[in-house]
């Protein structure tokens, strides 16, 4: 059973979490955050603040798994340019997916140590390598949550430094691409936009085309240790 503290501090997690949720709606900041041109607007208005309303907001959307990133990254990449937008993008990121991650190892990996014992750290969830890299395997792919990944990485043995190590590895390309594609859009020109579209699509496909290679090489190995060959 989780201890007194494990509950209060869950239910005071969620009570927090809520309210966020509740202030950005009743503020209309969720409807703006939807909105890609009222968004960079906004942004830009801050003037000084803009970059940390960037980063406050993805991490807030990544903790927050309802609310949708990849607009506010988009809108940072328009108001900030590639460089700044990235590092800001990256930023954000870093920091919710930290976040997360503490949150769901604070709650959750206890319980799941209960249920397992000793086998939750000989190899049920893998060696700390192996997790690393499906962390960082997993930041290069947008179609996996990256919210998810965070909150379940926390319920692993990961060290939190490597999971922060492979999450910043894995996030740059993707926050320079994104950062990239909201600059192009806001330049309306279609034939770079298209590119950045391209880009995009390669970065999520060139992990999943690298394990095919891998896959295919052991199988190959294999077969030819079975048929006895070199």
């Amino acid at each position: 059973m989780l201890s007194r503290g494990k509950i209060i501090a869950a239910i005071t997690i969620v009570a927090l979490l809520v309210g966020v949720y509740g202030v950005l709606s009743w503020t209309g900041v969720l409807a703006t955050i939807t909105d890609g041109a009222a968004l960079q607007d906004a942004i830009v208005r801050l003037g000084l603040l803009g970059p940390l309303a960037v980063i406050g907001l993805i991490a807030v959307a990544i903790i927050l798994s309802p609310i949708p990133s990849a607009p506010i990254a988009l809108a940072a990449g328009a108001a900030y340019g590639h460089v700044w937008g990235t590092l800001y993008i990256a930023i954000g990121s870093e920091t919710g997916a930290l976040i997360a991650f503490i949150i769901a190892r604070l709650v959750g990996y206890d319980v799941l140590r209960k249920w397992f014992g000793e086998r939750l750290s000989l190899g049920l969830l893998g060696s700390q390598n192996t997790l690393m890299a499906i962390v960082f395997a997993t930041r290069l792919m947008p179609f996996i949550s990256f919210d998810i990944v965070s909150y379940a990485a926390g319920l692993t043995p990961l060290s939190m430094w490597r999971f922060a190590v492979a999450t910043l590895a894995g996030i740059a390309p993707a926050s320079f691409l994104l950062a990239h594609f909201g600059d192009e859009m806001a330049s309306m020109d279609s034939s770079r936009v298209m590119i950045a579209i391209l880009a995009l699509g390669a970065l999520t496909l060139a992990p999943v085309a690298v394990k095919l290679l891998l896959d295919q090489r052991r199988s190959r190995k294999r077969k030819r240790i079975a048929d006895g060959k070199p």
